[in-house]
């Protein structure tokens, strides 16, 4: 292979002016293709932005309707006792709300509802306790047994709750009864549900969890609109 010298040739590189070297007033000047491009759309911008909240707020409000659930999901597996029911203070009661009690009373027949849930072969009725206006229970009724005969049991073990915090499965079940019935059911009476426990409310905790997520993804879906671009 042969070989030659190659002389006169700088060994520094020029140096390459940069666009403001070559154009020093270029600093006081506009592009206009940026001035020809469109005003930011500030109002579909807005119209994202209230959506956003609305939706974050909304899903604030689940978690805060389903509050009483979560709380009891996460109680404890151990019934507190409060005894007969008919003579149950209010003191032991409200000690006791929201909470897995274990209970007797003697339940009266008439004056109740009998009711239904989709996808399930049993059956439900909300009694009233015998000598009370303002305690309830609400019975299981397996497949089957519903009947003339039935009676109702005398020893409960469930969720001790008002009617106004009585959870999504049994919201609306107090006017339920003024409609049947035509009684009233005082402010703040008391609702026992037969059989509830703590674990088959566990699904609160999950829903919950996944509407306090979607809001706080909502929030942040906000903040990146309105930073400012620096």
């Amino acid at each position: 292979m042969s070989s030659y010298a190659v002389s006169g040739v700088s060994r520094e590189v020029p140096s390459v002016p940069s666009p403001l070297e070559l154009a020093p007033d270029s600093k006081d000047k506009l592009d206009p293709e940026l001035l020809a491009l469109p005003d930011p759309p500030r109002r579909e911008r807005t119209l994202t932005v209230v959506v956003l909240a609305f939706a974050a707020v909304l899903s604030l409000a689940m978690v805060f309707a389903l509050r009483r659930d979560v709380a009891y999901a996460l109680a404890s597996r151990t019934p507190a006792g409060v005894g007969e029911l008919r003579t149950a203070s209010e003191e032991t009661l409200a000690a006791n709300e929201n909470r897995m009690v274990r209970a007797d009373g003697m339940l009266g027949a008439a004056g109740g509802i009998r009711y239904e849930r989709p996808f399930l072969d049993d059956t439900f009725r909300t009694l009233g306790v015998a000598g009370r206006d303002d305690i309830w229970v609400d019975v299981r009724v397996p497949a089957g047994q519903e009947s003339g005969r039935w009676e109702p049991p005398r020893a409960f073990t469930g969720r001790l709750v008002r009617f106004g915090g009585a959870g999504p499965r049994h919201r609306g079940l107090a006017s339920a009864i003024e409609r049947a019935t035509g009684s009233t059911v005082p402010p703040g009476a008391w609702l026992v549900v037969d059989g509830e426990e703590p674990e088959s409310a566990r699904w609160t905790t999950l829903l919950a969890a996944m509407f306090l997520g979607f809001a706080a993804w909502n929030a942040v879906a906000i903040a990146r609109i309105v930073r400012k671009v620096t």
